[in-house]
């Protein structure tokens, strides 16, 4: 497709605009992108909260746990704050 037939279809009359406007598009799809995309896996612990992280991580797009009841994983939600935590002593 040109930037002529992309001008008519979006009924826009500038190129430099239209140019701009494929130029933002491209550089969003490739900012988007995942070029080297990695798992990784370990094993939960009991009361431990913190787990260290690969080092070379760069963005972390999920985290999964396996439910051993189904055998699936099931996603994690993100935190965006930390969670509060209390501790009940007295039972009643």
């Amino acid at each position: 497709m040109t930037i002529q037939e992309i001008m008519e279809r979006a009924g826009v009359k500038e190129t430099n605009l239209t140019i701009a406007y494929i130029k933002d598009a491209f550089h969003l799809i490739q900012s988007q992108g995942y070029d080297n995309l990695a798992t990784w896996k370990t094993n939960i612990v009991d009361d431990q909260r913190e787990y260290a992280l690969p080092a070379n991580l760069i963005n972390l797009k999920s985290i999964s746990v396996l439910d051993t009841t189904d055998n699936k994983y099931k996603k994690i939600k993100r935190l965006i704050e930390e969670p509060i935590v209390t501790e009940d002593t007295d039972p009643e």
